[in-house]
């Protein structure tokens, strides 16, 4: 194994370590599992150095996006199935999913990777089944390609305010390699799919002298995950591990009573002294 090739799998394996998930899960799994459908894009708050670093570049706590394809009998051309079961070994009744992901390219996993996560889907709006097997099968041509380090750091460098950057350090984005087929990350890979059926995610709208509306395509490499969630024209559907369904239900949730957090693990007690002044105490 050559030096470039050793120290990129150790920098890969640094940045893409995950802390432990959450004690209790913000999202009921099973029920996103009965209620997401083929051609939905789920989010994921991820839990690894990179993701807190997209969080801070993209201002957003939606880190990845996955395509959804559901199970292979799901899917309707018998060449996608191929091509999708020749990357995917498991059980074929498995719901799944397509994604980029550093270190491994485009691949396909199961959708139950991201039962302990907090999840999010996202629905694009009266997409037709027609149209939702070309979005899958746009995805599915693609598995195996590589995940595109670059970009990422070009997007964080478009983000940026340009006025306090050097000229040099201006994105590259609309400069090189913009048709570059062989890499690609996350969200870039699923806007190229909706556009490949003309379904807007976010595009550029601009009204003209006469007041008539254009749309313009937006480049796929400045899109981020948390753009899906942002979207007027994707539903989001959510299931909180602990709901209520009608209103003022929300008055019977098990508070805990005294208790303030900042986060998981740093809570404080509250109580109201007989004079009146608040005082805390720190738990754990």
């Amino acid at each position: 194994m050559g030096v470039n090739r050793w120290l990129g799998q150790r920098l890969t394996g640094f940045v893409t370590k995950e802390r432990p998930a959450r004690g209790a899960p913000l999202c009921d799994f099973d029920k996103i599992r009965f209620e997401v459908r083929s051609a939905d894009v789920l989010l994921v708050e991820g839990r690894s150095r990179v993701g807190e670093v997209i969080k801070l570049i993209t201002q957003s706590a939606w880190t990845h996006s996955a395509l959804y394809i559901g199970k292979l009998s799901d899917i309707d051309d018998p060449q996608i199935r191929l091509s999708i079961r020749q990357h995917y070994q498991g059980d074929p009744n498995e719901p799944l999913l397509i994604e980029a992901l550093i270190g491994e390219g485009i691949v396909v996993v199961p959708l139950s990777k991201y039962r302990d996560d907090h999840v999010r889907i996202c629905r694009p709006r009266g997409l037709s089944r027609q149209d939702a097997q070309e979005v899958m099968g746009h995805v599915a041509a693609r598995l195996g390609q590589e995940y595109d380090m670059r970009q990422i750091l070009d997007l964080a460098r478009f983000l940026f305010p340009w006025a306090i950057l050097p000229r040099r350090w201006r994105s590259s984005l609309f400069e090189h390699h913009v048709g570059d087929p062989t890499r690609t990350v996350c969200s870039t890979l699923l806007a190229d799919a909706f556009s490949a059926v003309n379904f807007p995610v976010l595009p550029v709208v601009e009204a003209d002298e006469t007041g008539a509306i254009k749309l313009y395509r937006r480049n796929s490499r400045v899109f981020s995950p948390r753009d899906f969630d942002y979207s007027p024209y994707f539903d989001i559907i959510k299931y909180p591990f602990v709901a209520f369904e009608h209103g003022a239900l929300y008055r019977q949730l098990p508070w805990e009573r005294g208790v303030v957090c900042n986060t998981e693990g740093d809570c404080v007690i509250v109580r109201e002294p007989t004079d009146g002044k608040s005082a805390a105490a720190t738990v754990g």
